[in-house]
Parts: C-alpha cells; structure tokens; sequence
C-alpha cells in the first residue's frame, strides 16, 4: 500500500506541473501558432515536458494583457 501511495503521489505531482506548463502557454503570445503549439506538446512529455518548458520556453511567450473591465458605476 505504502508503494502506492508514493507511486501516485508522484504521478499527481507531475501531473500538476505538466497543467501549470500547459496553462501558461494557453495565456502566452508566442508569435505565431505554431511555436504555442511546439511549445504546448512540448510541455505534454511525460514527466520531463514542463521542466523543458520552464527551463527554455517559459520566457519566449508574452503574457496576452486583459481586456479592460467595462463597469462604469
């Protein structure tokens, strides 16, 4: 049991970091679509993907700014 649970306790960190990583290039401008794509498998290899995307791709992409609020009160 306790294999188990350090086996899938591990498996979920991973998986949280890959969503981290795949999240960040969704909210990036990248230049064009296909370096967000390049990037975006990139970040879907097991278990190393998010540590090649934070470690060479995390700074290319360009935060896309919010779209100003419209509540005039």
């Amino acid at each position: 049991m306790d294999t188990f649970v350090v086996i899938a306790g591990v498996g979920v960190i991973f998986w949280g970091l890959t969503m981290l990583a795949i999240i960040d290039v969704l909210l990036k401008d990248f230049g064009s679509i296909k370096n967000k794509a390049i990037w975006g498998v990139t970040a879907l290899v097991p278990f190393v993907g998010w540590l090649i995307y934070l470690v060479f791709g995390f700074r290319k992409g360009i935060r896309k700014k919010s779209a100003p609020s419209e509540n005039n009160s």
